[in-house]
């Protein structure tokens, strides 16, 4: 059985989601929420008759802070913590990532994501590309799948996947968007992502932002188009170098026409603000592009 826990980020219902997968040798958690979402997240475990120190695995689908930030705490219980070799190193020395997001976050760090501590190596379990990982009757396949992140994976389950940020965003029957912030985006490295997801023909796919999803490959379809235009709509600012801050109001007002054009409602937009800043994206397309020009 699989349980959705909506860690209610920043009082937002439908922004981050972590599931919980009961097994014959106890829970897993796959995607641990930030730290400062915790508390729900223990809630939510004690709802569905488990405990934090029932968890003694956890498998993310990236070390970004909404996704991983929680995994060490559950590392101090005891848990094994499952990551892509290029983010092993960052939850085992976190400051890099704790300095780079409070330089972008300031003083609301503590408010929006909590801390990082280390998590130690052995507790450290590296997942490459078709790595296999069995607890107890479950099974769980990774699969690499860069674009948002260098250091992302999903993770297969039999005929469904947990696709972290690789599969975007998506609130209710809106749209899907995808989550664009630097440093890593790089479109042919997702749209390729996209294409092994697709192949895999699942029959429900599970998103960190937000929910369970029924036609997988047509929220892939959708979000692929919209990752393009969305990428080409940056082009022509980056060509003019027009400054970010200049950018961004108008990428905002675009992104909120787009989504209430779907029918979304206020909340569901303040939850997709939450789940992905516009802002963020307008960062992490201009420096695609750039890294894109230079190459």
């Amino acid at each position: 059985m699989i349980h959705t826990i909506d860690l209610e980020f920043q009082g937002e219902k439908q922004s981050i989601a972590s599931y919980v997968v009961e097994t014959s040798e106890g829970p897993i958690i796959i995607e641990t929420g930030p730290h400062s979402t915790f508390p729900t997240l223990e809630k939510g475990l004690n709802a569905i008759g488990f405990s934090a120190d029932d968890v003694k695995h956890v498998f993310i689908s990236h070390i970004h802070l909404d996704h991983a930030g929680a995994s060490w705490v559950f590392a101090e219980k005891g848990a094994r913590i499952y990551v892509h070799p290029f983010g092993e190193k960052h939850l085992h020395n976190p400051e890099k990532l704790l300095n780079s997001a409070k330089r972008i976050y300031q003083d609301k760090m503590d408010e929006l994501w909590g801390t990082l501590k280390p998590i130690p190596k052995d507790q450290l379990i590296v997942a490459d590309h078709n790595d296999a990982f069995q607890v107890g009757n479950t099974h769980l396949k990774a699969l690499y799948t860069p674009g948002h992140a260098v250091h992302h994976l999903a993770w297969e389950m039999g005929d469904i996947a947990f696709s972290g940020d690789v599969a975007g965003v998506k609130i209710d029957d809106n749209l899907v968007i995808p989550p664009c912030p630097p440093p890593d985006i790089n479109i042919e490295d997702w749209r390729a992502s996209i294409a092994l997801l697709r192949s895999r023909n699942y029959r429900e796919i599970y998103l960190t932002h937000f929910g369970k999803h029924l036609s997988p490959n047509d929220i892939l379809d959708d979000l692929e188009d919209r990752l393009v235009r969305w990428a080409n709509w940056i082009k022509p600012f980056f060509d003019k170098a027009v400054p970010a801050e200049a950018i961004v109001p108008e990428f905002q007002l675009f992104v909120e026409e787009e989504l209430r054009k779907s029918g979304a409602s206020d909340e569901e937009v303040r939850s997709y603000d939450k789940a992905n800043p516009a802002y963020m994206s307008v960062y992490g397309l201009l420096r695609y592009w750039k890294k894109k020009n230079s190459s």
